[in-house]
Formats: C-alpha cells, sequence, structure tokens
C-alpha cells in the first residue's frame, strides 16, 4: 500500500481515535515531521504525552488522547505564509479555524515547526501545514 501523505494519515487517524473516544492512537509509520507536529499539540494541550515505538521497519508512535480534539487535518497545498500575512491572520484564521482564539495553526518554519502563535512571537513566517481545533 503505498501513503502519498502520512501527516495526513496520521493527524486522520488521531481524529478517528478521538471520535471513538479511545484512550490512545497508534501512528504507524513515524517519521520527524509527524513526532515534531505531535509536540506542537502537546505544547498547546491538545495531546498527552507519546512515545516512538521502533519495530525495525518504519517506526510507530503510540499517542495518549486528552479527549480536546474537536478536528484535526492537514492543509493542502501547503501554502507559504510570510511575517505580515502571520500578523493580519485573520484570513487563514477564518479559513481553517472555526472562531477566534479557538485552535492553532501549525506551520514549518526555518526556526523549527511552530504553532502560529509562536510564529508570531518569533517574528518568522513559514509553511502552513495543519489546524486543530
Amino acid at each position: 500500500m503505498v501513503m502519498l501523505d502520512t501527516l495526513a494519515n496520521a493527524l486522520a487517524t488521531i481524529q478517528n481515535a478521538e471520535m471513538r473516544a479511545k484512550s490512545e492512537a497508534l501512528i504507524w509509520p513515524a517519521s520527524k515531521l509527524i513526532i515534531n507536529v505531535l509536540r506542537v499539540m502537546q505544547r498547546e494541550g491538545y495531546i498527552g504525552e507519546f512515545e516512538y515505538i521502533d519495530d525495525g521497519r518504519w517506526g510507530k508512535i503510540k499517542v495518549q488522547l486528552l479527549g480536546r480534539i474537536n478536528k484535526t487535518g492537514v492543509i493542502k497545498p501547503r501554502f507559504p505564509v510570510k511575517l505580515r500575512d502571520l500578523e493580519r491572520m485573520p484570513h487563514w484564521l477564518r479559513k481553517y479555524l472555526p472562531a477566534y482564539n479557538i485552535g492553532i495553526l501549525i506551520l514549518s518554519t526555518p526556526h523549527g515547526v511552530l504553532s502560529h502563535k509562536e510564529a508570531i512571537a518569533k517574528k518568522t513566517g513559514g509553511v502552513l501545514l495543519a489546524y486543530v481545533y
């Protein structure tokens, strides 16, 4: 089976486990990008601890769910966003988040994978990867 977007598969797995009120989700295959996105989600309080399991093949990630995710998904195509666009974020916020100050956009920046709030604080732009609320 060919997986074209592992980040989309990982977020769909988390979304499906949340809808079924599971306490944990098992994501495979693992990647550095998925781990960095999970770290941002953990810092923002959407998920609990997660653990990388090396199975000798692709690797798996076991994620503890807290029941705080209503919707999550990837942003395709991955739009580039400049700092001035981040500061005037209402266009992107309206498109992907339900209301102001609810949820986060996850960006890949030169400083690593950050939420849109952290990117504004560090005054850097990047590429939109995902949304969570």
